[in-house]
């Protein structure tokens, strides 16, 4: 029984064992930016978990924001970034999404916001 016990310890701290991801901040205020000014901004995020952590995709809600990213796993502890680029041609207030795809057990899909004003 003993045995057992232990056995099923054991297992249950590998199941809590995961890789997790943690943004510095989950949206970025534009402000108010000129037509044709530099529209990058950049999400860094944490592998807070014990295991390395994959991001597999990240898609724009839009083709007038272009997001690029770590492709490299992310070791535990280490960091990582999305660049996202808006395209300040376009006159007006914007709010789009971008959608994080990763191998975080608890949240694989994560939504990052933009928002701003083109002048």
């Amino acid at each position: 029984m003993k045995k057992f016990i232990a056995v099923s310890f054991l297992l249950g701290i590998g199941f809590l064992s995961a890789q997790s991801i943690s943004f510095e901040q989950e949206q970025i205020d534009y402000g108010s930016v000129k037509k044709g000014a530099n529209g990058t901004k950049v999400f860094k995020f944490t592998n807070t978990g014990d295991k390395p952590l994959i991001v597999s995709n990240v898609k724009s809600s839009c083709d007038c924001s272009v997001p690029s990213w770590t492709k490299t796993p992310i070791l535990p502890g280490k960091s990582g970034e999305i660049t996202v680029k808006y395209d300040t041609k376009i006159n007006g207030k914007f709010s789009k999404s971008i959608e994080v795809y990763t191998n975080d057990t608890k949240y694989s899909r994560k939504l990052l916001k933009i928002k701003g004003e083109v002048k």
